[in-house]
């Protein structure tokens, strides 16, 4: 123990619940106001939060840093979320263990820990509190990925599969290195004693150890042999052992391989508040088929990314020359997948290497910066430039706002089912350059920024707001999200509140872009709340390249953040 004058330092990212000590003073660092850090709660914080998060939350400490005095107290029955001191926390049905945040000044007579006691992130002993180490920053997250929610897609099999061991094919399967794969008739055929699941759907969401619980199953209807069927929720199950024991009872149903309408019944029913899905928590949906589906995915992937779902795909033993003419949708794999990088679709040559997949299947899904910039977080999206075009921007300045609108482009896919971009120039008059439906490719996309002629003229922000959401966002398609960027270099002539709400009414994110003479209370109120992840300043247009990567992020972890029901 020491005086209260010599303090541990930590992260911004430690979170309440590392810490074992019941009461303790600590020192943050500055920056802790992003919103990556998360924080749970008003006043009342639950341990899950970020301690600096916290602080700053609670107006004890501003973005700069400084000494705090943290006291655990009793876990609550809900957390509410709210704005405060630039932190937007997070609402919590409940928790184990909650903290508040004092100043930093010590208690008279009290002394404070001059090293902080943590809990191990991987021993069971620690969960339970029984070891403590030295805080060491984990190589993945800290929450752990449980199997949550699991939907079987009808197989031709009668074995059981489990997630723990492989189960041994039967001698009819693998007598010798010439048998043949199941003959194609429509799909294939089964015979006795073989073991070939077709297909089962694993999807995943986090769970903190620190929320486990248990709860008894429900029996479920098994239902239609070709249509998906639940087994378990994201609410059924909340400890790996039950979770575990409910898998090893999973029995196949016989039938088709129909990935896509399993991805289909997922995106309608899996991750809705009803049924469990958490604001803030990744939604991952983790494909094993075997061999190839038997209907088409890429609709039903894409509607599924658009809801904000993180698709994996494992392919086991996929189809051999003779079997390619049954294959419904070439390249399958690649048209669900967030992107065709090799890090979301992983090809496993046969059911004995399955198990080799689980600890790199794992690492990725708990890559939360990855996630986060999967496609479906940079993909179904409507994007809409709305640029200034008055006098004071001149020739030269404009082509470099243009190639601001460029560098934004270039990070989105284009496509008519993935980012449609459509621009707007204004001055006292407006004028539609392109919307959304008439270019479908990144290449033509560039182009039409490139022959963008400059206009010159008065500055009307709030007459362009309105004119991009009748002429723009009025044409969006229903399930995209809609993503205003206005960019301007100085006050409107014009009223832009009541336009800038109407904006905020009809769902459309806002971003206010501006520079040099451009008033930042007014691009704080034509911006989406919280303003500060909306509205960016640059003092000449040749910084207008600064903050197009933030903005990027930004957007990325703004879609990742929001419910999806």
């Amino acid at each position: 123990m020491m005086d209260g004058h010599s303090v541990p330092q930590i992260n911004c990212d430690v979170k309440a619940g590392k810490i074992i000590n019941p009461e303790f003073m600590v020192k943050c660092p500055a920056g802790c106001q992003d919103t990556k850090y998360h924080v749970y709660g008003t006043d009342v914080y639950a341990s899950y939060s970020s301690v600096c998060g916290a602080a700053v939350h609670s107006g004890v400490l501003d973005n700069s840093g400084g000494k705090i005095l943290v006291r655990k107290v009793a876990g609550q029955s809900g957390y509410k979320g709210s704005y405060s001191n630039g932190v937007q926390s997070l609402s919590l049905p409940r928790w184990r263990e909650s903290f508040i945040i004092s100043e930093g000044k010590p208690k008279k007579g009290v002394t404070y820990p001059s090293a902080l006691t943590y809990s191990s992130s991987k021993s069971p002993a620690a969960e339970s509190g029984e070891t403590t180490k030295t805080y060491q920053k984990p190589s993945i997250p800290e929450t752990t990925t449980q199997p949550v929610i699991l939907t079987q897609v009808p197989t031709t099999t009668t074995a059981k599969a489990t997630h723990t061991t492989l189960p041994k094919p039967s001698p009819y399967a693998t007598s010798t290195t010439s048998s043949p794969r199941p003959r194609p008739v429509g799909h294939r055929s089964w015979e006795p004693g073989q073991w070939s699941p077709k297909v089962l759907l694993l999807f995943l969401g986090f769970v903190s150890k620190e929320e486990l619980s248990t709860q008894s199953l429900e029996p479920v209807s098994q239902g239609e042999p070709n249509s998906p069927a639940t087994q378990f929720n994201l609410k059924t199950h909340m400890n790996s052992r039950d979770v575990k024991a409910a898998i090893e009872s999973i029995t196949p149903r016989g039938g088709l391989s129909n990935v896509g309408r399993a991805l289909s019944f997922v995106t309608k029913n899996f991750f809705s508040k009803a049924n469990g899905n958490r604001h803030g928590a990744p939604n991952v949906a983790v494909v094993i088929v075997d061999g190839w589906p038997t209907d088409k995915v890429e609709e039903a992937a894409r509607l599924a990314r658009e809801s904000g779902i993180n698709i994996f795909f494992i392919t086991i033993e996929g189809a051999v020359e003779n079997e390619k003419q049954y294959v419904i949708e070439p390249n399958f794999a690649n048209k669900a997948v967030c992107r065709t990088n090799g890090f979301y679709s992983l090809k496993v040559q046969s059911w004995f290497s399955l198990h080799k997949t689980v600890q790199p299947l794992v690492k990725r899904v708990c890559d939360s910066d990855r996630l986060a910039c999967s496609k479906t977080c940079f993909n179904s999206a409507d994007i809409g430039f709305v640029i200034d075009g008055s006098s004071s921007v001149g020739t030269s300045n404009f082509r470099t706002v243009l190639q601001f609108v460029a560098n934004l482009t270039k990070e989105f896919e284009i496509s008519e089912t993935d980012t449609r971009i459509g621009a707007v120039q204004y001055t006292y008059e407006q004028r539609l350059e392109f919307g959304f439906d008439q270019y479908n490719s990144k290449s033509d996309i560039l182009n039409a920024i490139k022959r963008v002629g400059y206009w010159s003229g008065g500055t009307s922000t709030g007459a362009a707001i309105n004119y991009a959401l009748e002429q723009l966002f009025q044409k969006s398609k229903p399930n995209k999200r809609k993503l205003m960027i206005l960019i301007t270099d100085g006050r409107s002539y014009d009223d832009v509140r009541i336009p800038a709400m109407a904006a905020h009414q009809k769902g459309v994110i806002t971003y206010a872009i501006g520079v040099a003479w451009a008033a930042q209370d007014e691009l704080e109120v034509i911006a989406t709340h919280p303003a500060r992840d909306h509205s960016f300043f640059v003092d000449e247009f040749d910084n207008l390249y600064k903050p197009v990567p933030r903005i990027i992020q930004n957007i990325c972890t703004e879609f990742n953040s929001q419910p999806r029901n």
